[in-house]
């Protein structure tokens, strides 16, 4: 288990003002952390996230039984910030099915068609199971306002699309989320923040290797043209949408094996906390269970 100092520090506090500055980029969360070596730390959140893992495998089965809560898990970040492969590696312990994973790219016809809570809100994890969004409706209070002529596609009733506008857009984000809460869904909400030169060697690294080719797109640099805007609307949304019952983690992203460890860390005490219980079986249930092992015996 990662100590709490460590979760309280990239635990964004609700009611606060978000300055990126204040959060770091890489594994050195807190003055304690950073008197290791990077080797040692790297070799410790390994181990913990192997502990985490078995820990997760466990911890899904008894959710998944007990059929009271889901979890949704949300991941936002910037191009290259690792999403696929933090849910690739903090997952792959877990039974597949009791996960829904969901990578939401360019909204179809269909779904511009509605509002932008509804293509997400279709998917939501049901009881029991966890739900896992690559990109989420907040992609329409990121993406959607360092490039506001996409709002022309939704065809909105007129009026103004000043800072009014996107406070709109995240009290009804808080009024979604504070009733998945209320009926059981766990939000746990997760920003891979990757600083500007991590993600350059990054893309570097997808030109280098022709395994890595296929990740990489132009249009990924013509984005990074934005960084500014999109930093400075990442921290609008977290000021706004960091709550008590759905809160943001801006999870250092420079380093993979910190990223991972930290969110798989964070998944499995979120479960734990719940106090769930393997569903107890009825006088009636047990009777009949007994009946059916005597019939079983009975077979030669």
């Amino acid at each position: 288990m990662i100590d709490e100092k460590v979760i309280n520090a990239i635990r964004v506090k609700p009611g606060k003002k978000v300055n990126l500055a204040d959060y770091p980029t890489t594994w050195a969360v807190t003055p304690a952390v950073e008197k290791l070596s990077k080797k040692k730390a790297k070799s410790r959140a390994e181990d913990i996230l192997a502990a985490s893992r078995k820990e997760l495998e466990a911890a899904q089965e008894l959710l998944y039984a007990s059929d009271t809560y889901a979890v949704l898990a949300i991941f936002q970040g910037m191009d290259a910030a690792g999403k696929d492969g933090c849910i690739k590696h903090v997952m792959s312990g877990v039974n597949p099915q009791g996960v829904q994973v969901y990578s939401f790219k360019q909204p179809s016809r269909e779904e511009l068609d509605h509002t932008f809570l509804w293509r997400c809100q279709k998917v939501m994890p049901e009881r029991g199971r966890i739900g896992i969004f690559n990109r989420s409706y907040y992609e329409e209070v990121l993406v959607v306002r360092v490039h506001p002529e996409l709002l022309d596609y939704q065809r909105l009733p007129p009026g103004p699309r000043d800072q009014s506008f996107w406070d709109a857009r995240f009290e009804d984000i808080n009024a979604q989320e504070l009733h998945l809460v209320r009926n059981g869904t766990i939000v746990l909400k997760f920003f891979l923040n990757l600083s500007k030169e991590e993600q350059k060697q990054r893309f570097m690294d997808r030109l280098d290797e022709p395994d890595k080719n296929w990740k990489f797109s132009a249009g990924d640099v013509e984005e990074r043209g934005y960084w500014d805007q999109y930093m400075a609307a990442f921290e609008d949304m977290l000021t706004h949408t960091s709550t008590e019952y759905a809160p943001w983690y801006a999870i250092p992203a420079d380093n993979k094996w910190a990223s991972r460890t930290l969110v798989a860390d964070i998944i499995v005490n979120a479960i734990q906390s719940l106090g769930l219980e393997y569903p107890k079986v009825s006088d009636e249930e047990r009777e009949a269970n007994a009946a059916a092992r005597r019939e079983l015996e009975k077979e030669k």
